[in-house]
């Protein structure tokens, strides 16, 4: 598989990941409020605690989705080639 062929599978799970993150992100959001959408930045009506709340969430469960997506990818390169990526 080699190196390069490594990198091209983990931008493909980043991708991937990235999808079922913000899935995940905007589950939680409704949860928790009963709202179908995250307040944005630049919202006018949205309040400061309600923006960074929502912020917060996604960049909790973007930073997990990624450092688990990154370890088992790794994992997975080391179980294949016997070399752990650098």
């Amino acid at each position: 598989m080699g190196k390069l062929g490594y990198k091209a599978l983990g931008m493909l799970l980043s991708v991937l990941a990235g999808a079922a993150a913000g899935a995940v992100s905007k589950r939680l959001w409704r949860v928790a409020t009963g709202e179908h959408e995250t307040p944005t930045a630049t919202d006018r009506q949205q309040a400061w605690a309600r923006v960074l709340t929502a912020a917060a969430i996604e960049g909790a469960v973007f930073g997990l989705v990624k450092a688990a997506t990154d370890r088992a990818g790794a994992k997975a390169y080391e179980r294949v080639t016997g070399e752990w990526p650098d």
